[in-house]
């Protein structure tokens, strides 16, 4: 299918052949047949796209100032190399899309294929959206008009924030598509609107909704005419909608207000806000958030749990809903803000208007193209497997044909460059939506890319499974991997509970055991350059070693996806888990028990992320990790001492070695940190080519799952 899609890096607009997204649970399936082009939000993301390094650098200083933290915690490169790798993201364009449902997911209620919808989808053949953002279109609603539709919620949310009453006088700053429509949905609420405006032609558009316009081209007095219009009170509130870095807007608008009269910023513009203009009256002052109550919660947007209509009378979908019974009615009008229309496979057309023509109001793309699901969800990229597969056909067994499940930024960053400098043949990439599973496979040279994991599990060639995706996915995806016979590398965490573990566990047993299959997790700590050289200098050590590890983990939000149970299964599941494969590396020994002092979660319904760990091993060793998310960014994020024979080792960050008491060693430090990612994806690829054990012996790993699962408070299920 067609996507639009912009570089960060260099601005420039792909039309770009993505595999169809797959339906997921809650979520429909939508073939699109019109999209909105979002003129504001889409030249500012232009504009940022084609700027400077510089230039960048000034419109993001928060983001200029988390880099200059990560350089003095963790060294230049891989700093810079993080900051390239989020650089050379696509970005999905669009959010106004009108289409039909082709399937709904599990747990979908209240839509079926082919129902008319709209949605905050991309510009894209085929979306797949959560059903709490999307609504129903009347029949006797267009799907150019319905289009429109998440715009003007937008508009609608900033309305509702001035709570207008019947008769009241409000002002507009800024004409563009959403002051038009937030005119419009005034009038329709009984209200005299004022507009003001730098562009004469949408001034001229305003006017013909009933809006009293001015265009401040012609040297306008903005307040003097607000004041005038209100017949000397003020208006009882302003909606700023423009697009500017200035501050007149934030510095104008509660001078035009009545006492205790309203500012609501929908816009983005200026912020350099004075005190006294908001003082003297007591003017309120609100930042309205896109669409409405909703947006951007995970409880309510991915998982699908409605606000009940008693305490919040209006969500973003009921907006949604709100928009398009006002344009069943012929209150809210679009028609005439149609400049364009134009077909998506001439969308690069589109943002040359959008750039070149400050007169354009709405541009619609359309698609009428038919899509075939299944043909659709698997992307041929660089050739054909015979060209990059020397064997001809199926691999011999020493031949790692690698299938990738996930591709994010990890994938991207780190596991990605290591499985390609390892020389691995990377065949199949498969992500959840296409975008980064495409951009992806394009950068490290897949031959395919797919948004449907059984291409991966399926395929004969394909001898090795890579999985990256979010922790819940896991177990489900490994298992299936060891029943189709294949190699597997799994990020940490291996599973997230004692049943899973089982399974896997039986999986192995039955499926890897007797062919030969290895089964590896990202334990990439012990894999690391300094830490083997601790392991060297303690083989010679006698008698039981005592091993403290803190780990400034830094705090990390509450609706992060890893700090939800069900999806993340928490930090301490998610991440301390390398910190105890660590010690159960260096100390060389089985762990005897394990104890997890655990703290409070990051929020409601959270797991704990604050950990003191104690660790007993079967040589009389003992290990201690604290694990905060409380401390400072200057502080290394970690920390180990090993305590053995009288001498101690002590390694900062990854970043240097230092040794007390040990003859001929005081320290060691390399030219940039290395936590090991390279060296464990090498050590694995090189157990498949020469049929060598797992670099980490499978019992281990199970020992260390089970170890974390048991200090993260999850209760066996023996």
């Amino acid at each position: 299918m067609k996507q639009i899609l912009q570089s960060l890096k260099d601005g420039k607009i792909e039309v770009a052949d993505i595999p169809v997204p797959a339906v997921k649970s809650g979520h429909l399936l939508i073939k699109t047949s019109k999209t909105l082009i979002s003129l504001g939000t889409e030249r500012m993301l232009l504009q940022f796209g084609r700027s400077g390094w510089i230039d960048k650098a000034r419109q993001q200083p928060d983001q200029v100032r988390k880099v200059m933290q990560k350089i003095k915690t963790d060294g230049v490169v891989p700093t810079v190399t993080a900051v390239f790798n989020k650089l050379d993201q696509p970005l999905p364009l669009g959010y106004c899309n009108a289409g039909v449902v082709l399937e709904a997911g599990p747990g979908v209620y209240g839509f079926a294929p082919g129902d008319r919808v709209v949605s905050n989808g991309n510009h894209a053949e085929v979306v797949c959206i959560p059903q709490n953002l999307c609504a129903h279109i009347p029949d006797n609603v267009d799907d150019a008009t319905a289009a429109f539709t998440v715009l003007a919620a937008i508009a609608l949310e900033g309305v509702r924030l001035i709570e207008p009453t019947l008769g009241e006088r409000i002002a507009i700053l800024g004409l563009g598509l959403i002051g038009l429509l937030t005119g419009q949905i005034l009038r329709a609420n009984g209200c005299r609107v004022i507009g003001f405006d730098f562009d004469e032609d949408k001034v001229r558009f305003a006017k013909e909704f009933g809006i009293e316009a001015w265009s401040l081209k012609e040297g306008v007095d903005p307040i003097d005419a607000a004041m005038r219009f209100s017949d000397g009170f003020g208006v009882d509130g302003v909606i700023i909608t423009a697009a500017t870095k200035s501050n007149d807007p934030i510095h104008q608008a509660p001078q035009m207000c009545r006492k205790r009269g309203k500012v609501v910023l929908v816009g983005v513009v200026g912020l350099e806000m004075s005190r006294d203009d908001f003082y003297k009256k007591e003017i309120s002052f609100q930042v309205s958030c896109s669409y409405g109550p909703g947006r951007y919660d995970p409880a309510y947007e991915k998982k699908g749990l409605d606000y009940p209509i008693g305490f919040v009378r209006w969500t973003e979908q009921r907006n949604f809903e709100a928009i398009l019974g006002l344009m069943a009615e012929g209150r809210l009008i679009v028609k005439n803000l149609i400049s364009e229309t134009i077909s998506i496979e001439q969308a690069e057309k589109a943002y040359e208007l959008v750039e070149k023509r400050p007169d354009i109001l709405g541009l619609i793309l359309d698609y009428p193209r038919a899509i075939d699901l299944v043909q659709e969800r698997i992307v041929t990229l660089a050739g054909t497997s015979s060209e990059k597969i020397k064997s001809g056909g199926i691999p011999v067994a020493s031949d790692p044909i690698v299938g990738f499940i996930g591709a994010g930024g990890f994938s991207s960053s780190t596991l990605l460059p290591a499985f390609q400098e390892a020389g691995a043949n990377l065949k199949v990439i498969a992500s959840a939506g296409g975008v980064s599973g495409t951009h992806l496979g394009k950068k490290f040279k897949f031959t395919l890319t797919t948004t449907d994991n059984r291409y991966v599990f399926d395929d004969p060639e394909l001898n090795t499974v890579v999985i990256t995706t979010q922790h819940s996915s896991h177990a489900s995806l490994v298992i299936q991997a060891l029943r189709a016979r294949k190699h597997v590398f799994v990020e940490k965490p291996l599973c997230l509970n004692h049943q899973e573990l089982l399974e896997i566990r039986r999986a192995y047993d039955e499926f890897a055991v007797p062919d030969g299959h290895l089964l590896m997790v990202g334990f990439n700590r012990r894999f690391a350059p300094l830490v083997a050289t601790m392991k060297q200098m303690l083989e010679g050590v006698a008698g039981p070693k005592a091993i403290t590890m803190t780990v400034n983990a830094g705090a990390i939000p509450a609706d992060h996806w890893t700090q939800d149970g069900d999806i993340g299964g928490g930090r301490i599941l998610g991440e301390a888990c390398h910190f105890i494969d660590l010690l159960r590396y260096l100390a060389g020994s089985q762990i005897k028990d394990i104890h997890g002092l655990l703290g409070e979660g990051a929020g409601p319904n959270n797991p704990p992320d604050t950990a003191l760990i104690s660790m007993r091993f079967v040589d009389g060793s003992v290990g201690a990790i604290q694990y905060f998310p409380n401390g400072h960014k200057d502080f290394p994020k970690e920390r180990i001492e090993v305590f053995a024979g009288g001498r101690i080792l002590h390694l900062d960050n990854f970043r240097r070695l230092e040794g007390f008491g040990w003859p001929n060693f005081t320290s060691e430090k390399p030219w940039q940190q290395d936590k090991g990612h390279k060296k464990q994806v090498v050590d694995f690829l090189t157990a498949i080519r020469e049929g060598k054990p797992a670099p980490i012996p499978f019992d281990e790993i199970i020992e260390v799952t089970e170890a974390t699962i048991k200090a993260a408070g999850i209760a066996s299920i023996l």
